[in-house]
């Protein structure tokens, strides 16, 4: 609440005194605009009395009708008219007609009109000096007219008049924060630095006032409407606050809707002249300064109230530190206590060493494990408690101990303070504390563990006794088990080629029966042959041969790509195009695919990608993946095989998806363990897919699964782009 009575007490004066000063800085704008208008009106007031009494305007009005005397009259006011800088200066006679103008040669000359009606004219004909604002019925062009009688032996015989143009003080005037009005005695607005509002009035016009204007012509056709105001409060000094509508109402729109802006106005009369000049000063100054005082205020009121919370806050936070200091130290004791009583009670013993090695404390298990108390070690060397041949690798790492990053954990003799000794496992490692390196060390009684591995080693030997007295082929065996250990990779690309071997297997029926329709052609031929032969036809014969050598070769391309298949790979990565991958994988799988009535999508342009790898080892996981594909679709009506192509991170990617029923998710991330399968028994190990990803993996691939969307298991095999190879083809393509 307070907050908000400072904001409105500081609106409130810094609004008064912006005003104050807005109406200070208008008064001397509108004073000084007021002293120009005035100075150009007093250059020009005594211009038509002046004339009044030349020779040849009179001349020109005694004989009217000389034609010599209105062109004399004309040129001197054209002479006239360039010297003073006039808009222009004509004589009209008793009559109201003109008869002699500066303009005289232009097309639209005063010279014959009739300005009878015009108010400076009636003035002038009654002997007073005529002032006037009008547009001009001929030239339609804003002007300020004084008139003066022409005089022959104290009779009045006509009235010259001058106009000049007010539009250099209307244009002099630059400050975009003020708009500056001058007005007649009717309010009517002549002179104004914004366009839209020339012609029309501070407040509405009455009937008559309306109808003696637009009598007159003074403003031609121009409507003479208000401007639109909707507020008007009265100031001190003569100045109102107002608000004014920007551009049109709309007729159809609320009041509420309408873009309006505020204004200071303040009018001054201009004596003698019969105009009146106004000063309208946007009020957006004084809301900005209204609006800093009150951000200015609400950001000194926030920061002293945020200071006097900080300073709160840091009472409150010295005095809640020293309570948390009271109950850290409580803590801190209650869990020195307690860490102690942990120490003293496990089942280790733990002993502190400094830098140097030597015992900072000993813990109650240590104690009775060494017979020592804790008093009669402290400062002595670790190195009592070994035998001596454990003493020097202990000792090595305790005096490299900046440099070691592990700990060392070493099996080693304990000694008693009876001398006695006993097996113990100890655990040395850093323990920083308050800057300085200290070690800590545990120690573990492994007698149980001992005597349990002597009783082992004494079982394992009679064991291995009697198995080497009863059979000497498991010993053998066990050795080559041995061998076959220490050569796993060996055993690694074995077991991938038996598997590639189980997959020919697989594919056996197929083969057989490839095989069997030229064997049975080849028998027939050949018997055929025998007949011919003993006929002694041997043209039937050599044809009979010629169609067994062309069978031999297609048994031969059957053969093939099982041979290709079968070999063992040469281990080193090479450039090969999955165009060659493609065919060699469909040649092995040609005869499962048309049993098993299987369809296969490959993607395009696979003779332009090339990956690094072994073409035996991706044949094999491919075919791996088609297989699985194959017996995952083995109960659906239509059986199709996608395989798509793309490239991520320098590696090529074959997408292989399968419309099977696909894999539980929760048996995803074990698809590639050993021995893991979901095929019936019978089908199959669960070897491949593991062997094919340890394969993918060698060759820095990656193969991966997922479950797509609308059905089916899709396999990602990944493998490293030949960027020599796709690169030239890029070259060649461009």
């Amino acid at each position: 609440m307070v907050f908000i009575l400072l904001l409105v007490q500081v609106a409130h004066l810094s609004r008064q005194q912006a005003m104050e000063h807005l109406q200070q800085k208008s008064l001397a704008d509108m004073n000084r605009y007021m002293l120009s208008l005035q100075q150009k009106l007093d250059r020009y007031k005594d211009l038509p009395r002046l004339l009044s009494t030349h020779s040849e305007l009179v001349n020109a009005l005694i004989y009217d009708r000389s034609h010599d005397g209105s062109m004399r009259a004309n040129l001197y006011l054209e002479q006239v008219n360039e010297v003073i800088g006039a808009s222009d200066t004509y004589l009209m006679n008793a009559l109201g007609k003109t008869i002699s103008a500066s303009n005289w040669a232009d097309e639209l000359s005063f010279v014959g009109r009739d300005f009878s009606f015009r108010p400076y004219y009636q003035d002038a004909m009654q002997g007073r000096t005529g002032r006037y604002f009008a547009l001009g019925t001929t030239s339609l062009k804003r002007g300020y007219f004084f008139s003066y009688p022409v005089k022959h032996r104290g009779e009045i015989i006509g009235v010259v008049v001058v106009k000049i143009d007010l539009n250099e003080i209307e244009q002099d005037w630059n400050d975009e924060a003020t708009d500056i009005l001058v007005t007649d005695e009717d309010g009517v607005i002549f002179i104004s630095t914004r366009q839209d509002w020339k012609f029309r009035t501070l407040s509405p016009l009455s009937e008559s006032d309306m109808q003696r204007i637009v009598s007159s012509l003074r403003y031609g056709d121009n409507p003479l409407t208000s401007l639109d105001m909707i507020k008007k409060q009265q100031l001190s000094h003569g100045a109102e606050l107002i608000t004014l509508i920007e551009g049109a109402i709309d007729a159809k729109s609320a009041l509420d809707s309408v873009n309006a802006a505020e204004y200071l106005l303040q009018t001054t009369a201009v004596e003698g002249a019969g105009l009146n000049v106004s000063i309208l000063a946007s009020m957006k100054p004084v809301q900005r300064q209204v609006l800093n005082a009150v951000m200015l205020a609400a950001f000194i009121y926030i920061a002293l109230v945020l200071l006097m919370m900080v300073i709160v806050t840091r009472r409150r936070i010295v005095k809640e530190r020293q309570r948390f200091k009271a109950r850290e130290l409580q803590s801190l004791e209650e869990n020195e206590g307690r860490i102690r009583a942990i120490i003293d009670n496990t089942q280790a013993g733990l002993i502190t060493l400094d830098k140097e090695g030597r015992i900072e404390s000993f813990n109650r298990t240590a104690e009775k494990l060494f017979g020592y108390r804790e008093e009669q070690l402290k400062g002595q060397y670790f190195s009592l408690l070994l035998s001596q041949t454990d003493r020097p690798i202990c000792w090595e790492h305790l005096v490299q101990g900046n440099l070691i990053t592990q700990d060392l954990m070493v099996e080693a003799s304990g000694k008693r303070e009876n001398g006695s000794y006993f097996p113990i496992e100890v655990t040395i490692g850093k323990m920083p504390r308050q800057g300085a390196l200290h070690f800590i060390v545990t120690i573990h009684d492994i007698t149980q563990r001992k005597e349990y591995e002597q009783a082992l080693q004494r079982a394992q030997a009679e064991l291995e006794s009697r198995v080497e007295k009863r059979t000497q082929d498991l010993t053998l065996a066990n050795e080559k088990l041995r061998e076959e250990m220490n050569l796993h990779k060996g055993t690694q690309n074995e077991l991938i080629q038996t598997a590639k071997l189980a997959v020919l297997g697989q594919m056996s029926a197929g083969i057989n029966h490839e095989l069997n329709q030229p064997l049975t052609a080849i028998r027939a031929y050949a018997d055929n042959a025998k007949q011919f032969l003993k006929m002694g036809r041997l043209d039937p014969v050599e044809t009979n041969l010629s169609e067994i050598g062309s069978l031999t070769e297609r048994m031969a391309k059957i053969i093939h790509p099982l041979k290709e298949f079968s070999r063992k790979t040469s281990g080193q990565l090479e450039s090969v195009c999955m165009k060659s991958v493609r065919d060699g994988a469909m040649s092995i799988m040609y005869g499962r695919l048309s049993k098993e009535h299987v369809a296969i999508h490959w993607p395009q342009n696979l003779e332009h990608c090339y990956v690094l790898g072994d073409i035996v080892r991706i044949e094999q996981v491919l075919v791996n993946l088609i297989g699985n594909a194959i017996q995952a679709m083995e109960n659906q009506q239509v059986k199709t095989i996608d395989i798509s192509l793309s490239c991520e991170q320098r590696r090529q990617v074959l997408w292989i998806r399968d419309y099977g029923p696909g894999i539980p998710e929760e048996e995803l991330s074990r698809v590639f363990e050993p021995f893991y399968t979901t095929k019936s028994a019978g089908q199959g190990l669960g070897l491949g897919l593991s062997i094919s990803y340890r394969i993918v993996e060698s060759l820095q691939g990656e193969l991966s699964v997922t479950n797509h969307p609308e059905g089916g298991a899709v396999f990602k095999l990944a493998l490293p782009t030949d960027p020599h190879r796709n690169f030239n083809q890029q070259l060649t393509s461009l």
